[in-house]
């Protein structure tokens, strides 16, 4: 016990560099240009669709406008990402997002120009959003898979980059909305659209200055669908990534209602007004903000299979509690820690894939967990106003908690076959033996978690 003791202690990390453990990943340069850039371009982008939802509705003052384009923006997603994943495995990532982030700027000086002419009409709000979608769409898998480009031979601070990034994006849900408040309220939406044109010029120039070492693939015949189905075979005939992914996509699926119910229960249940809604949305954004800080904390990968279930739980325990709430304060705190489990699921599922697969197929697998993630939203939001008009908002978000809870217990009750699988995987790239030298593995049963 004593020997125990002594590797505890020589393993505990000083107060004096717990920053340094939390923002380990900006010593690699090239990470540390894409968060300059990508800190003002996510400030930049929650401008732009607080303007334009406000500009939507002013023009039309038709919710089920506000609906269609939302939908026509985040369709693409599921359409196009899988694609999109095939090109980031044959192409230069660093290349591909040069091009994807340009033509997001010119997607917003496009509209600025609109607006500022005061020409702009709901079709052509219609047309950019479908276009600004097909390029979110081909930016999020080649991004993700980016990360493990960046932050070059050291994969162990894969999972540090991820949290860091998802602290980046909390952080802009929680600020670009109250600037964007600002900027409506005094000089109007066309200077949000015109910001994040601004703000893309941030991330381009980033990315200039990177000096990323490409790593040609083998020459071979380029069939788009012939690799989509080598991507899919392999993703889906994985385990680890199989089970991940169907996890990801059945909560992404009935997680949007919480959102998208929120403003029915500040005024029906809660009896406010636009200030309870939010201050529950506000809520939402502070979870999951926290919950990547904590994953900042995490040394390595161990522990993230088991995170992922308690993740999971938390969420799909406080959707259905947030549904009985009728008091404000308890339905606040709910909020909150379904942000945080939710941050989590999303955080530490991007973690596993990244490390877990091979690197001639990443970017497929980001692509899947893209369309896991974000292409689910448009049939989520379709379900969750469905169900809310057909059995009541209250039932609605039980049924979302139910179904959460259902595909974690499948998920728990696979995870130990799933552990045996990885850890050959960690074993090869060199992780694992590092994480033995952690706190964790001060005993035998440590070393053998991987995922645990």
């Amino acid at each position: 016990m004593q020997g125990l003791s002594d590797r505890i202690k020589k393993n505990k990390i000083p107060g004096s560099s717990r920053l340094k453990l939390m923002f380990r990943s900006l010593k690699y340069k090239n990470y540390r240009l894409f968060v300059e850039g990508q800190s003002l371009s996510l400030v930049g982008t929650w401008l732009q669709m607080v303007a334009l939802t406000w500009l939507v509705y002013k023009l039309t003052n038709s919710a089920l406008m506000l609906g269609i384009v939302g939908f026509s923006g985040q369709i693409p997603m599921f359409l196009v990402t899988p694609f999109a994943g095939v090109f980031a495995d044959r192409w230069n990532r660093h290349k591909l997002l040069l091009i994807t982030q340009s033509l997001a700027l010119l997607q917003a000086l496009v509209l600025t120009i609109l607006v500022f002419l005061d020409v702009i009409q709901i079709w052509q709000i219609i047309t950019l959003s479908i276009l600004l979608g097909i390029i979110n769409a081909f930016d999020m898998p080649i991004r993700q898979a980016f990360v493990f480009d960046m932050i070059e031979d050291h994969k162990e601070d894969i999972g540090n980059a991820i949290a860091l990034n998802s602290s980046m994006v909390n952080a802009a849900r929680l600020v670009g909305p109250s600037i964007a408040g600002i900027l409506i309220a005094t000089v109007g939406e066309g200077w949000c659209f015109f910001v994040n044109a601004l703000s893309f010029t941030a991330v381009v120039i980033s990315l200039l200055k990177m000096e990323i070492k490409f790593k040609p693939k083998p020459i071979k015949e380029f069939k788009v669908f012939a690799e989509l189905k080598e991507g899919l075979k392999y993703s889906f005939n994985f385990a680890p990534i199989k089970n991940l992914l169907l996890l990801l996509a059945s909560v992404s699926l009935v997680s949007t209602s919480l959102v998208l119910l929120a403003p029915v229960f500040a005024k029906q249940y809660l009896l406010g007004g636009a200030d309870t809604y939010g201050f529950l949305i506000g809520a939402h954004g502070c979870g999951a903000l926290l919950g990547a800080v904590y994953l900042l904390n995490k040394k390595n990968v161990l522990g993230l299979g088991r995170l992922i279930t308690i993740a999971v739980t938390v969420f799909g325990v406080s959707v259905i509690l947030f549904s009985f709430s009728r008091v404000f304060t308890l339905s606040v705190i709910l909020m909150f820690f379904a942000g945080s489990g939710m941050m989590l699921h999303l955080a530490s599922t991007n973690t596993l894939l990244q490390t877990i697969s091979e690197e001639s197929k990443r970017g497929r697998v980001m692509s899947f967990y893209a369309m896991s993630f974000r292409g689910m939203s448009p049939f989520g939001s379709l379900i969750a106003g469905s169900l809310g008009s057909l059995i009541g908002p209250p039932q609605t978000l039980v049924f979302s908690g139910i179904v959460c809870l259902s595909g974690v217990t499948i998920f728990f009750i696979k995870l130990p076959a799933l552990r045996k699988i990885i850890r050959p995987i960690y074993e090869n790239m060199g992780i694992l033996p590092q994480l033995a030298e952690g706190v964790q593995s001060a005993t035998d049963s440590a070393q053998r978690k991987v995922i645990q």
